[in-house]
C-alpha cells in the first residue's frame, strides 16, 4: 500500500505512541467500520499507530491488514508493544476473494472472543486491483461488510492511500464506511449508503466480446443435466486449464440448479470466451435471489448439508458475480480471467 521510505518525521512517532492504557471511551468510540484517506507516510502513522497502541492496550485482538511492507514499518516503530499484533491480509481482499475475505472476519471474530477484551480490531488497506471490473467487486465487499458485521464486537479502520489508489476508490470510501476518521476519531459519515442501494447502483463494466455473438448459446434448456453437461463441453474447449475449469463448472453447475430448482422456466444461458477471458450467464424468469449481498456466506451458515451454497461457491470460483434484474427475469453472470 505504501512505498518507500518514511518521512524523518515518522521515525519520531514511536515517541509519541503511549501502549500503557487507554480511556474506555476512547476505545469504545472506534466501534464500527470506518475510513481514512491518507497521502503521505506521516499521515498514515499518525493515524495507524495511536488506533494500533489503543486495541493492543484494551486487550483487543489487533490485526494487520495491509502490504508486508507497511505491516513491517507499523511493526518497527510500536517496538516491542506490536508483539501481540496478528497478521492477515486475507481480511482486506488480499489474494482471496470476497467469501474467503468473509470467512476470514469471522474466523478472527472467533478468536477474538477469547481476548481480554472480547473485541476485534483490524487496520485494513483495501486491495482495489488494477482496473474497474476489480474496483467494483471490492466495492461491493466493503459496502457488504456493514451488513454481514451488523453488531458485532469489531472495529475497522480501512486506509485509503491517495498516492497508490484510483481516484474512484478513494472516493468510494465515502459511500461505504458509516464512519470516517476526523483528527484521530470515527465521526459518523453523512455522505454513507446502504449495501443494497449503494450495489444496486454501481457500474457494470462490461467485457466488450459481450457486444459479439456468444460461443455458445442455449434459450429454454430442456434440463438441469443436459445443461450442465452442454455447459461442460463448452468449458472444456474454452478453459485450457483443467483445475480452473473445474471449478468454474462447479460453480456455473450450481448457479443453473438454482434456476431450475427456485426460479421460473425458461432457463437460458450464454458463453463468451477469448484468449483470456470467459463470461457466462444464466437467466430464468423469476426473481430468486434479488438481494445483490447474497453469496458473500453460504445461506444457511456452516451447515453446509442444508444447501444455499450455490452463489457462495460462485463467488469463491469466479472472479466477478453480479445478479441483474430485467425484462427477462433474473441474470446471474460470472466472468473471470483464464489461466
Amino acid at each position: 500500500m505504501v512505498g518507500g521510505p518514511p518521512a524523518p518525521s515518522v521515525q519520531r512517532a514511536r515517541e509519541d505512541v503511549d501502549v500503557s492504557g487507554t480511556a474506555a471511551e476512547d476505545v469504545e468510540c472506534d466501534h464500527g467500520h470506518a475510513a481514512v484517506v491518507v497521502r503521505s507516510h506521516d499521515e498514515l502513522f499518525a493515524v495507524a499507530l495511536p488506533w494500533l497502541a489503543r486495541g493492543l492496550a484494551a486487550g483487543d485482538l489487533t490485526v494487520l491488514s495491509c502490504g508486508e511492507e507497511t505491516a513491517d514499518l507499523l511493526r518497527d516503530e510500536l517496538g516491542s508493544a506490536a508483539a501481540p499484533l496478528v497478521a492477515d491480509p486475507r481480511a482486506s481482499l488480499r489474494g482471496v476473494r470476497p467469501p474467503d475475505a468473509v470467512g476470514s472476519i469471522r474466523r478472527l471474530l472467533d478468536r477474538a472472543a477469547d481476548s481480554r477484551s472480547g473485541r476485534l480490531r483490524i487496520l485494513g488497506a483495501p486491495a482495489f486491483g488494477a482496473g474497474p471490473r476489480d474496483w467494483r467487486e471490492t466495492q461491493r465487499f466493503e459496502s457488504v461488510l456493514n451488513r454481514l458485521l451488523a453488531g458485532a464486537p469489531v472495529a475497522a479502520l480501512c486506509v485509503y492511500d491517495e498516492r497508490q489508489l484510483p481516484e474512484q476508490a478513494v472516493t468510494s470510501a465515502r459511500s461505504t464506511h458509516p464512519r470516517l476518521l476526523a483528527d484521530g476519531v470515527p465521526t459518523p459519515n453523512p455522505a454513507f449508503r446502504r449495501p443494497g442501494e449503494y450495489v444496486r447502483d454501481l457500474p457494470l463494466p462490461r467485457e466488450p466480446m459481450e457486444q459479439g455473438e456468444p460461443v455458445y448459446a442455449v434459450s429454454g434448456a430442456p434440463t438441469l443435466a443436459d445443461l450442465r453437461h452442454q455447459l461442460a463441453a463448452v468449458l472444456a474447449v474454452h478453459v485450457p486449464h483443467r483445475d480452473q475449469r473445474e471449478d468454474l463448472h462447479l460453480a456455473i453447475s450450481e448457479i443453473a440448479a438454482n434456476a431450475f430448482r427456485h426460479g421460473t422456466p425458461p432457463v437460458s444461458a450464454r458463453v463468451w470466451a477469448s484468449a483470456d477471458w470467459i463470461v457466462c450467464t444464466v437467466t430464468d424468469r423469476g426473481t430468486t435471489y434479488r438481494d445483490e449481498l447474497a453469496g458473500f456466506q453460504p445461506a444457511h451458515g456452516d451447515d453446509l448439508s442444508r444447501g444455499g451454497m450455490g452463489l457462495w461457491l460462485a463467488r469463491k470460483l469466479w472472479d466477478h458475480v453480479d445478479l441483474l434484474t430485467g425484462p427477462d427475469g433474473l441474470t446471474v453472470r460470472l466472468s473471470s480471467p483464464l489461466r
